[in-house]
């Protein structure tokens, strides 16, 4: 008889096949600006026949970021993107029919994985004014809690931890024998990163991505970091040659290239500004915390503008709905001010 795991037949999941390559993307939180086109011409000509043809070498640039970052060799396993890292620490770190707990609504791997796998996600809610009780989460926090996922800042609400807060999630998690997954995808969006409590502690790990500020989302990379014997167990599970050379050509580039990281964090935190402050300034009501997005309370029908801004106006955001007070809303991602402009006068014209 044919065997089918039925976690994966009983899985939901969305595919995206569409085309967003003529739109104005702000629907994904990657940077809809990108990277310079001089700086990816400069990179891009430093490509070989044999850069293309050979397997990528990771030991270089792994060390080359642990120095950056304050971690060793054997701290630090690359991924494709920190979603595969976040899979590996899942399905290693919770038990079939374990419990993986975070709060709700936050990024949909979570779920789809733990689904995956045969896990049971349960999610702790924010209140309707969309602040969010830390002390929910670690009363939750139990001995028949596998997994707890924290994020900094969590999207899609932009929230984020205080060292106080972290420390009582972790002394909770270590009480209970949980592991905690800290995902700081978005970190430099909010500079406060809990990379020491994955390095002093066992049984804590941080993954982070390049596919946001650092606008690598085609290439695919991210890393986990932990403690070396817990990265050990990660990189079991990990495909050989998990990711690309043209990932790690680029993320290097980079963090070498003089003043270009602080260049992407300035025009991130002015165009965001600029985007909140014009809104309010015509009357809208927006929750804009931490990370590269924010929700807009529209005047008129959220599916309606987000189906018009795609059709007359070649913008993708998207609509949430059931967000607290907010309750129907646009979610919209942000970038340089040139292109929130783009996307104010879209709205003010459609939104009345």
């Amino acid at each position: 008889m044919y065997y089918l795991n039925e976690n994966v037949r009983d899985l939901y999941r969305i595919f995206d096949q569409n085309s967003r390559e003529e739109y104005l993307r702000m629907d994904l939180n990657e940077n809809p600006g990108g990277l310079p086109e001089e700086f990816i011409r400069t990179v891009l000509s430093e490509v070989t026949p044999q850069f293309v043809a050979q397997y990528p070498e990771t030991k270089e640039f792994t060390e080359k970021l642990g120095a950056k970052i304050g971690a060793k060799l054997e701290e630090i396993c690359l991924t494709n993107g920190s979603a595969e890292g976040i899979r590996h620490i899942i399905e290693a770190y919770s038990r079939p029919g374990g419990n993986i707990l975070s709060v709700a609504p936050s990024y949909a791997m979570y779920e789809v994985y733990s689904k995956m796998y045969g896990r049971n996600h349960i999610g702790v809610s924010y209140e309707d004014d969309l602040s969010f009780d830390v002390d929910k989460l670690i009363e939750k926090i139990t001995p028949d809690i596998d997994l707890v996922v924290v994020l900094n800042p969590n999207n899609p609400m932009g929230d984020v931890y205080s060292y106080e807060e972290m420390d009582r999630i972790v002394a909770a998690a270590k009480e209970n024998e949980a592991t905690v997954l800290i995902d700081e995808a978005y970190y430099y969006f909010y500079p406060n990163s809990f990379i020491k409590y994955a390095l002093e502690n066992d049984h804590v790990f941080l993954t982070r991505t390049f596919s946001k500020l650092f606008s690598l989302a085609g290439c695919r990379l991210g890393y986990v970091v932990g403690q070396a014997d817990g990265i050990e167990m990660i990189q079991k599970l990990c495909t050989p040659h998990n990711v690309n050379a043209f990932a790690m050509k680029f993320a290097m580039a980079i963090m070498e290239t003089p003043g270009m990281l602080e260049s992407l964090i300035e025009k991130q935190v002015n165009g965001k500004k600029h985007l909140v402050d014009e809104l309010r300034r015509h009357g809208y009501e927006v929750n804009a915390k931490e990370g590269n997005f924010v929700f807009i309370q529209p005047k008129t029908d959220a599916n309606t503008i987000v189906a018009r801004m795609k059709a007359e106006k070649m913008i993708l955001i998207k609509a949430y709905h059931g967000i607290g007070n907010l309750n129907d809303c646009l979610r919209v991602t942000t970038g340089e001010s040139e292109l929130m402009d783009v996307f104010i006068e879209a709205l003010l014209e459609l939104d009345q």
